[in-house]
């Protein structure tokens, strides 16, 4: 087994001061990677600054022969983190969208500004950041995008519609950078991790932080980031050493007359095979769903 580098790649990785973001910063510098820290220093609720917590880690990777500078700026203002990388080391190869605050509440007592700061860190902040790096990618043909889900996005969680919103919004904005760098060797892929952070000291016992470590996610962020990889557009689930892609699946569902046009009392009726997952695909892209629409239309007649 050859061992994965990342000799003379420049990573960016935002939200590093701590938990995850900074377990994967330590690990690409290890392994040969320039690593710009990314972290305001805000607290849980994305209030305040503080410069020490990128700081300590930058110090961390220096101690250990490595090669990294801290970023103090907000992911509202990724250009400049991005320059950081640039006027530093000259490029970017990889950008790990890490950065994260939580405003939890549920949706009667959610405020405008609780949905607000969350989307301009974790959906809006992403897009800044990768935005300013993706025309640098692409001219150089190569680059390597993380972005960070999580299972509230994928399946809901209560008092976290904002969070949760946010989350899968950058399930579909990684899927549709995938499409875009497909062909320059781009790849987009997104993680829903489980580890220890601030994020959950309020919701995990101590015992269950001992054993969702930031570390056990981390080898599959460097996988996705490799040289090699060929992996774009895909979701993982992964927490503990455990880890496993995760898919859309669709029911065979019905297909109904349109003349004369169908009603309410035909879907009503119809309902136990629309929801039946007994015969199911995997749609992967846009042009699955297409191609399957066109299928039952021929199918129903309805097209030549």
């Amino acid at each position: 087994m050859s061992e994965i580098r990342f000799d003379d790649r420049v990573v960016v990785v935002t939200g590093a001061g701590g938990g995850l973001g900074r377990a994967y910063a330590l690990a690409f510098a290890a392994r040969g990677a320039k690593v710009i820290v990314n972290d305001l220093g805000g607290d849980i609720r994305g209030e305040g600054e503080n410069v020490s917590a990128a700081d300590r880690v930058v110090g961390q990777i220096r101690d250990l022969g490595g090669e990294a500078v801290s970023n103090h700026d907000s992911v509202e203002n990724g250009e400049r983190i991005i320059d950081a990388a640039l006027t530093n080391f000259g490029r970017v190869d990889i950008v790990v969208n890490n950065a994260g605050i939580l405003r939890d509440a549920s949706f009667r007592k959610m405020t405008v500004e609780d949905w607000e700061r969350v989307y301009r860190v974790h959906l809006f902040g992403a897009f800044k950041v990768t935005h300013a790096a993706w025309p640098h990618m692409l001219d150089q043909r190569f680059g390597r995008i993380v972005n960070t889900a999580s299972a509230a996005g994928a399946y809901g969680n209560f008092g976290q519609a904002n969070y949760s919103a946010m989350k899968l919004g950058l399930v579909g904005f990684t899927k549709t950078l995938a499409v875009e760098g497909a062909g320059k060797n781009v790849t987009a892929n997104v993680i829903a991790p489980v580890a220890a952070s601030r994020l959950l000291e309020t919701i995990l016992t101590p015992e269950r932080m001992a054993i969702l470590k930031p570390e056990y996610v981390t080898p599959l962020v460097l996988r996705l980031c490799a040289e090699h990889n060929e992996e774009s557009g895909s979701l993982f689930e992964v927490a503990a050493g455990w880890m496993a892609k995760v898919r859309w699946e669709r029911a065979e569902g019905i297909s109904l007359p349109t003349n004369p046009v169908f009603t309410v009392e035909d879907v009503d009726a119809g309902w136990e095979k629309i929801c039946d997952f007994s015969v199911s695909d995997h749609p992967a892209s846009i042009r699955d769903r297409s191609a399957a629409v066109t299928a039952k239309l021929v199918e129903a007649g309805l097209l030549p």
